[in-house]
């Protein structure tokens, strides 16, 4: 049989056995040589497709093992207008936009997404007068670019009938002045996600979703996790199933009604829920992250409504973290918890420690996501529970100097995200950049988690840094690993699926920093291929 594709030059492998190969074959979707020149050579056939790689490199695609896609593919269509720092700096800009929202949207609703004071500075109090006096007749939500956090106005309270008496969802929570009365905010995802329902079109969805599929294949990617499913999605899926150019692995969020299929096995290689989501803390950027120490008293801590002294809280008892694990874990389902704070992460390894030894499983792949503060003693004690950390390095990209100079200090802020800490366990990890929070920038995380460096040029906690294999790994085969999936992707051996991405350089040739500015040239699904850069 002659291949379909074959690839010669630089073939990154990500195959312990042979890291680097010469030349690369595909047929039917699959990888069906990777080895010396010759070795391929024999598979070409008249209507094979030869690409010669020249200076370029093909590697396994890139693999999104935190992400939100369902939810990104709205938030950056057109009915949701994009403030986060990556788009606007400009504190002048981001009001400039909301107040052009307000003025040309009317009764239907201005949403924007992406408020952010650590990095615009300048931002007003988003105060329930302050959302009143730009919109007074029209419903204005304002998302923060945590994405833990929403402010609205008294327009869309009424819209969305809101009300004094509205009880505040499990794990979350709508704020309330003195009186008891709504104040505009709202906290985490239950309370969050009802106030963007208005952007949503159901009719121009699928549209919205591949949109996003693209976007993921011009980053490389070829697989993505979404770290927030909601069922309601379920049918746009499946309606795309044969268009989607992205594999997707969700994550079903823990709800009061524990309503998941009692059988971990809902799916294919394309589409498949592997686990359930829960949370013990928010994030850093408001507040909400269960430390043992406390944020400073800066004008930054100032910035974000968060009282000087503070170490955060939990928004998830251990109880409740229980009674969601216990109803969970034993049906055979991975679980993966965000948590960010120190005191949190014992809190939940505690958790995954009780719910092991009542229900042994050799191959669980417990996970912990962001963990931001865990300590090395905390790692250790992840890894010898078999627990797996997806670690948002991304974040040192953007806030490492305010993580240093405005909340922690030095001390806590500088190993901020301990990559290096936790593979030196043994522990397989995997990073993130928690879309649309930050960009689908991979590449980026592979420069950043060998670098940590700083906005400023600093290196923050610089024995925290991988090499710049150990963040491929994390970025491909470790991060299939964790969704696992590491059996039919994640690295370029025979038998796996031919999901490549095409790189102007070999990552491992370049200087560290400079990988973020390799050109993807081309991404593939199954042999197909998904996005090429044009000329």
């Amino acid at each position: 049989m002659a291949a379909d594709l074959a690839f010669f030059g630089t073939v990154l492998t990500v195959d312990d056995a042979r890291p680097t190969a010469e030349a690369l074959a595909v047929a039917d979707g699959r990888v069906v040589a990777v080895g010396d020149r010759v070795d391929v050579e024999s598979w070409i056939g008249p209507d094979t497709e030869i690409v010669e790689l020249g200076d370029g490199c093909v590697m396994p695609g890139l693999v999104e093992a935190h992400g939100h896609p369902l939810m990104e593919a709205i938030v950056l269509a057109d009915r949701i207008v994009d403030i986060r720092p990556v788009t606007m700096r400009s504190a002048d800009d981001v009001l400039a936009a909301i107040r052009h929202e307000v003025a040309v949207r009317g009764d239907s609703g201005a949403y924007l997404n992406g408020w952010d004071p650590l990095l615009q500075i300048g931002l007003p109090e988003p105060t329930l007068g302050w959302l009143d006096g730009i919109a007074s007749g029209t419903p204005l939500v304002i998302v923060h670019n945590s994405g833990h956090k929403a402010y609205f106005n008294s327009a869309a309270a009424k819209h969305l009938g809101l009300t004094r008496d509205t009880p505040d969802p499990k794990g979350a929570k709508y704020g309330r002045d003195a009186a008891g009365e709504l104040d505009g905010t709202a906290e985490e995802t239950a309370a969050v996600l009802p106030l963007v329902g208005g952007a949503i079109d159901p009719g121009g969805y699928p549209a919205m979703l591949l949109a996003e599929c693209a976007r993921l294949n011009q980053a490389g990617l070829t697989t993505c996790s979404e770290m927030a499913f909601d069922p309601m999605f379920r049918p746009a899926l499946d309606a795309l199933r044969g268009d989607l150019t992205v594999r997707f692995r969700t994550y079903e969020m823990s709800t009061a009604q524990m309503s998941t299929a009692a059988v971990p096995v809902n799916g294919d290689d394309v589409v498949r829920q592997v686990g359930i989501k829960i949370w013990v803390d928010g994030s850093p950027w408001i507040g909400n992250v269960d430390l043992s120490f406390p944020y400073l008293d800066t004008a930054a801590t100032r910035s974000i409504g968060v009282t000087p002294g503070s170490c955060g809280h939990a928004n998830y008892t251990r109880e409740q973290l229980t009674e969601i694990v216990a109803a969970y874990f034993p049906l055979g389902w991975q679980m993966a918890c965000h948590v960010q704070g120190d005191v949190g992460v014992d809190t939940i390894l505690d958790v995954y420690e009780q719910a092991l030894q009542a229900n042994p499983r050799d191959d669980h792949r417990l996970r912990l996501e962001h963990v931001g503060a865990i300590t090395d003693a905390q790692l250790q004690r992840a890894h010898d529970l078999g627990v797996t950390c997806s670690i948002f390095v991304d974040q040192i990209h953007y806030w490492g100097d305010v993580l240093v100079d405005g909340l922690f200090g030095p001390e806590h802020g500088s190993r901020w995200m301990p990559a290096g800490s936790a593979v030196a366990t043994g522990m397989r990890i995997s990073l993130h950049n928690d879309p649309p929070v930050t960009p689908e920038e991979p590449l980026r995380n592979i420069s950043v988690a060998a670098t940590r460096m700083a906005p400023s040029g600093r290196v923050l906690g610089p024995e925290q840094r991988l090499t710049v294999d150990q963040a491929i790994r994390a970025q491909t085969l470790d991060a299939a690993w964790q969704l696992f999936a590491d059996d039919v992707i994640g690295s370029l051996e025979v038998g796996k699926y031919a999901d490549l991405v095409v790189l102007s350089a070999d990552p491992r040739s370049v200087p560290a920093q400079d990988v973020a500015d390799l050109d993807v040239l081309a991404t593939y699904l199954a042999g197909k291929p998904v996005y090429a850069k044009s000329d």
